[in-house]
């Protein structure tokens, strides 16, 4: 059997990008000969940033790691790493209930694209507890502290761009 390279894709809305995400991707980055990340475009999601502020803050977070690449995309994850010449799905797990619809999801595209294969991470535990919902509010709530509270959850690049969108979406909300 030989040995080949393995070209993986991790996507995700990252909306916004997290310390957790950034986990993946740096650890993916270490394994893979080349990691690509997609950001999905999903026209019946309303997303927080758009699909180019997202590109722009992903690449910007992850400019020191050669080997990775991020692109946008909408259609199948399936499809995406077809285009990105991928061997593998990267897929991040933080709980239970992300084993139960990722296992579904991986099988799901094997039966799609046989020649794909799924690879699974475990979160790191100091971030298996973020999702992009509790960073909305503590950049919606956490008043003068947010930018320091957000620190421990997404990457520098994000925190203001973040409080900026938030509280923009907020008053418009008003």
């Amino acid at each position: 059997m030989t040995s080949v390279p393995l070209r993986v894709v991790y996507v995700g809305s990252f909306d916004p990008l997290t310390l957790g995400h950034l986990d993946i991707i740096r650890r993916g980055a270490s394994l893979f000969a080349h990691l690509t990340v997609g950001i999905g475009v999903n026209p019946d999601k309303r997303p927080l940033f758009s699909p180019e502020e997202r590109l722009e803050i992903t690449r910007q977070v992850v400019a020191d790691l050669p080997n990775v690449s991020v692109e946008c995309f909408s259609g199948l994850t399936i499809d995406f790493a077809r285009c990105s010449q991928a061997n593998a799905i990267l897929r991040g797990i933080r709980s239970l209930s992300d084993i139960e619809s990722e296992f579904t999801m991986g099988l799901a595209n094997k039966v799609l694209a046989p020649q794909l294969e799924t690879i699974f991470f475990m979160a790191g535990e100091r971030y298996a507890h973020i999702s992009s919902s509790l960073i909305k509010q503590i950049a919606l709530l956490g008043n003068s502290n947010s930018a320091d509270r957000l620190s421990g959850f997404v990457p520098e690049a994000v925190i203001q761009p973040l409080l900026e969108k938030v509280h923009q979406v907020a008053s418009q909300r008003k």
